[in-house]
C-alpha cells in the first residue's frame, strides 16, 4: 500500500504547471477524503487500496485535460464552496473583483432590488445575497441545466433572498426595475486561441465566447439595461483585461455616469461600471 507522500510525490511529478503541488493536494482531500493538514501532519499514513485506486483515477482524469473542479465537482469563491459541473462557467478569483465592487456601493443596511445576468454556478448572486441579506437577488440565465446548478448552491449555502429567472439578460428581467444590475458575461472573441487552452475546452462556450469582439452581449446588457435601472441605479460588468476602455465608451454613448474601471488581483482592467443617469 502507498503512503500519502509516496502518492502526492507521483501526482506533483506528473501535473504540468505550477500549480501541481496545489492540485495534488486538492485531489487527494476531495477524493480521499484527507485534508490537506492532515497530508501534512501525517504523510506517512497508508492509504487504503481502493483510496490508492481512486486517486490514481482523478489523476487520469486531471491529466488528460478535465478541470479539476470537474473532477472534485466544487470550487471555492468569495467565502463559500460551490457546486461546480460542466453545465456553468468555473467560478475565478477575478470575479471576486466584480462582487467586491458591487458590495461597496450596496449599503450595509440597504433592502435593494439587484440582477445578476447570467448567474451560472450562482457565485455572484449567492455572495451578494449573504453579504447583503436584507436585499433580493435575482438570477438568471439561459441554461435551465445552469439555474439548477446554481439553486442548489443557494439551498446549500441557505442564501433565501435570491430568485432565479430564465431568460437571456434581461429579457428575463420582465417588467422589473432594479437597483443594480451586474453581470460577469462571456467576453471573449470567437476565434480566440485561448478557448483551447486550459480548462477552457470542458467549459461551456455559451459563457466564454461572443462574437467577433467579445462584446456582442455585454452590448445587449449595456442598452437592455437601462430601462430595469431606476435612476442612478448601477450597471456593474466583468469584461476582457483590454475591453475597459470600449465598454465604458458603449456605457456613455447609452446614458451612464459617473463611469468607473477596477483592476484585478492581476492588475488587468476586469471591471467597468456607472450610474443610469436621469
Amino acid at each position: 500500500m502507498s503512503t500519502i507522500a509516496e502518492l502526492l510525490k507521483q501526482a506533483q511529478s506528473s501535473l504540468p504547471g505550477s500549480e501541481s503541488k496545489l492540485e495534488s493536494e486538492v485531489l487527494m482531500q476531495a477524493i480521499c477524503g484527507i485534508s490537506r493538514s492532515q497530508q501534512f501532519s501525517h504523510p506517512e499514513k497508508k492509504l487504503t487500496t481502493e483510496q490508492a485506486q481512486q486517486f490514481s483515477t482523478a489523476l487520469q482524469r486531471r491529466l488528460s485535460g478535465e478541470p479539476l473542479a470537474h473532477i472534485t465537482g466544487s470550487r471555492g469563491f468569495w467565502d463559500m464552496d460551490l457546486k461546480v459541473t460542466a453545465d456553468v462557467l468555473i467560478p475565478r478569483p477575478d470575479t471576486e473583483c466584480l462582487v467586491e465592487q458591487a458590495l461597496i456601493r450596496i449599503p450595509a443596511d440597504a433592502e435593494w432590488q439587484i440582477a445578476d445576468l447570467g448567474t451560472g454556478s450562482g457565485a455572484i448572486a449567492i455572495a451578494i445575497a449573504r453579504e447583503r441579506p436584507r436585499c433580493e437577488i435575482t438570477a438568471t440565465d439561459i441554461s435551465d441545466a445552469a439555474l439548477q446548478v446554481a439553486k442548489e448552491n443557494a439551498r446549500l449555502l441557505i442564501a433565501d433572498n435570491v430568485l432565479f429567472r430564465a431568460g437571456s439578460w434581461t429579457k428575463a428581467l420582465g417588467e422589473g426595475v432594479f437597483d443594480m444590475i451586474i453581470s460577469n458575461p462571456p467576453y471573449i472573441c470567437a476565434d480566440d486561441p485561448h478557448l483551447q487552452q486550459g480548462d477552457l475546452p470542458a467549459e461551456p462556450e455559451l459563457a466564454l465566447a461572443s462574437g467577433e469582439d467579445g462584446l456582442d452581449d455585454i452590448r445587449l446588457i449595456i442598452t437592455g439595461s437601462v430601462p430595469h435601472l431606476v435612476s442612478g441605479g448601477w450597471l456593474l460588468l466583468e469584461h476582457g483585461y483590454d475591453q475597459a476602455s470600449n465598454v465604458a465608451e458603449m456605457m456613455l454613448k447609452a446614458g451612464y455616469k459617473d463611469i468607473f474601471k477596477q483592476q484585478d488581483y492581476g492588475g488587468n482592467d476586469r471591471v467597468t461600471g456607472g450610474r443610469k443617469a436621469g
